[in-house]
């Protein structure tokens, strides 16, 4: 028998190169998605079949597909991975930053399983989409973001129920804190957006305060790897996997703290308890 083909997007650092490492040291062939150049010569070299691919490029997205379905025939295991968080007020952002931050996390996921769902058929094979905590507690200066995933979670629902006719199962999987480039990016984001002609203009330590946030004491992308591996190789395998720093506290806490009471901690932690 071949060895199993994985297919992993965002592989360039984090979640995505740990994933990658995890899935190819349990005998998979991984095919690892990045966009530049340095970080593809970098998969190459580690030994994965490193494929060029932004998710938001349906055209090579379709050309990805045939690939696999040339060079393979199957695929066993698809990671949507790719993705960023957008940070800042959501009225600063408005609809553009939104419709981004969908057409990345959101729109893209679905058209990459989408292209690879013959392959999954034939293989019976695996989805696994990563959401977040964020999608189940919502937070200030994150609404875009907390929102795509949200909506990672919903779509998950439903594609797990659609799937299934066809022996093709879903995994979702909400990380807490995982130590990886999100935080920089995120920071990064969020300072593009912040500027003095804004409403929220003094609050703005808040703004990268919530940045900041996903990696506050952080699990490592290599245990949090391996935890989402056993997870893919166990059966049953689970629907949700949890794993991370705050993966399992912050739903409690979203589920069961009065609403009133977490607005104010929330307010107090991103310095909106002021008047402006």
């Amino acid at each position: 028998m071949p060895n199993p083909v994985a297919l992993i997007t965002g592989c360039s650092s984090g979640i995505g190169r740990a994933l990658a490492d995890a899935f190819k040291a349990a005998g998979y062939n991984v095919w690892a998605s990045a966009r530049q150049p340095g970080d593809l010569a970098e998969l190459a070299a580690a030994g994965f079949t490193a494929v060029a691919l932004d998710i938001n490029d349906e055209a090579a997205v379709a050309e990805l597909a045939q690939r696999l379905e040339t060079e393979t025939g199957r695929l066993d295991v698809l990671i949507n991975n790719a993705g960023y968080g957008a940070m800042g007020p959501l009225l600063d952002g408005g609809p553009e930053a939104l419709r981004r931050q969908f057409e990345t996390n959101v729109f893209a996921l679905v058209g990459v399983t989408r292209a690879c769902f013959p392959l999954l058929r034939r293989s019976r094979g695996l989805v696994v989409n990563i959401g977040s905590v964020s999608g189940v507690l919502v937070t200030p200066f994150a609404g875009a973001y907390c929102a795509s995933k949200a909506a990672v979670h919903a779509l998950s629902d439903a594609l797990r129920l659609e799937l299934a006719p066809f022996g093709i199962e879903l995994m979702e999987v909400q990380p807490g804190a995982i130590a990886s480039s999100f935080g920089t990016n995120a920071i990064r984001e969020a300072e593009a957006l912040i500027a003095e002609s804004s409403p929220w203009w003094p609050l703005r330590e808040g703004i990268r305060a919530r940045a900041r946030a996903s990696q506050d004491h952080p699990t490592p992308a290599a245990d949090f790897a391996h935890a989402l591996l056993t997870a893919v190789q166990r059966t049953p395998r689970p629907t949700l996997v949890r794993i991370g720093n705050g993966s399992r506290a912050l739903p409690l806490i979203a589920r069961w703290v009065p609403r009133g009471l977490l607005d104010r901690v929330l307010k107090k932690r991103f310095g909106l308890g002021v008047s402006l």
